[in-house]
């Protein structure tokens, strides 16, 4: 069948979540299956050039997916006319010059969020990319997930009847690094590196209320570090400067009330890594990353609170669990396909770098919020 090729530079692929989710995951992903159906019955092929700083991690990476095309000089491959598209998963203080460098070469970009390290910065991106006429997304891969899709196909079902509040709890213990590895990289942990945990898991919770359920209209947020000192990739000690734990209730339009608790410094006591509740007038769900549990109002037991007696109902057991009903891919991938045939078929893609700087915007307003004690309202931004 015939290939529609199309070179795609990956930036940052030697990071975790670059190797393992974008390039393997995806991308690779994607030629196992022999490419992507285009609309005129080609197959999408994705060409790829692997960039970063170090070209022995490069060499090694390239040679074991069987791959050819690396460098380090980011410049040379903007300036290579066989690359349409700049993807971006480096650490997010070297994002934005990046990006602007491949809208200056007139590439489309699709790049992790953060966007850029600020709302302005973001907005500016936005806008270079408009003027220059290319194509743009950001990663909002939690949206792709099995269990909130599961809960998305609730809420367009109308389930819920009212929506009344949605509560979410994200996290784990990421070690400090000194008898056992950590299993985050020390940058997440320098705010003067881009770290911090409010900057990296607020643009989640932008786009996974957005788009499930309603816009955020205000946000109060307290944020702690909660674990002051680490121990780094090299076993040095350092200071932790940014934020390992935020606490937020934002409030969405429509009179809903959310409330998301994300920490680096939790023992997961759950089902997931991730679970969020939502409580409706006709019924309420707990969805996590995977699995999505129901229990309707004509199935809601009668608790009596009576702290004298031991419980005795197995609140659980009441939960229904909801079935897939169809085949979930991998998040990052999915969102992949979906930027590709963006590029090649111009088919929708509605999470551009406008909707991640709005991630970024309530990033920024809930460390506003943390730092002056004080509910924040998210106006509108427009290009």
């Amino acid at each position: 069948m015939e290939r529609t090729s199309i070179g795609i530079i990956l930036n940052g692929v030697t990071g975790r979540m670059g190797y393992r989710q974008h390039l393997v995951r995806s991308l690779l992903a994607i030629r196992e299956q022999g490419g992507l159906p285009a609309r005129d019955g080609s197959r999408i092929w994705p060409e790829l050039t692997l960039v970063g700083r170090n070209e022995a991690k490069l060499a090694e990476i390239a040679a074991r997916h069987g791959l050819t095309s690396y460098t380090t000089d980011l410049d040379a491959a903007l300036a290579d006319d066989s690359h349409q598209i700049y993807f971006d998963a480096q650490v997010t203080a070297q994002r934005e010059k990046a990006i602007r460098a491949a809208i200056e070469a007139g590439k489309h970009i699709y790049t992790e969020k953060p966007l850029a390290e600020g709302l302005t910065g973001s907005l500016e991106l936005a806008r270079l990319a408009a003027a220059k006429g290319v194509k743009n997304g950001v990663v909002q891969d939690k949206l792709f997930l099995p269990g909130l899709r599961k809960l998305k196909r609730l809420v367009d079902s109308g389930f819920f009847g009212r929506i009344l509040s949605v509560r979410g709890e994200f996290g784990y213990w990421v070690f400090e690094g000194d008898w056992q590895d950590a299993q985050r990289p020390s940058w997440n942990y320098r705010a003067e590196d881009g770290g911090g945990i409010t900057v990296d898991m607020f643009p989640h919770w932008h786009y996974v209320l957005e788009q499930i359920f309603a816009p955020v209209t205000a946000v109060t947020a307290h944020i702690a570090t909660h674990i002051p000192e680490r121990v780094d990739e090299t076993g040095q000690t350092y200071r932790a400067t940014a934020d390992d734990a935020a606490y937020g209730i934002f409030e969405l339009a429509g009179g809903i009330t959310a409330q998301i608790n994300s920490s680096w410094a939790v023992r997961v006591y759950r089902d997931e890594l991730v679970e969020f509740q939502v409580d409706g007038t006709h019924g309420s769900a707990v969805a996590g990353l995977r699995e999505c549990r129901i229990q309707h109002r004509g199935a809601t037991p009668m608790p009596v609170w009576n702290p004298d007696l031991p419980v005795t109902e197995p609140f659980r057991a009441q939960w229904q669990t909801v079935p897939d009903n169809e085949d979930f891919d991998n998040g990052f991938k999915v969102q992949w396909e979906a930027f590709l045939r963006h590029v090649v078929d111009d088919e929708p893609f509605p999470w551009d770098f406008l909707a991640g700087a709005r991630g970024v915007q309530l990033a920024e307003a809930g460390l506003l919020s943390a730092r002056e004690g004080r509910r924040v309202e998210i106006e509108e931004i427009r290009l």
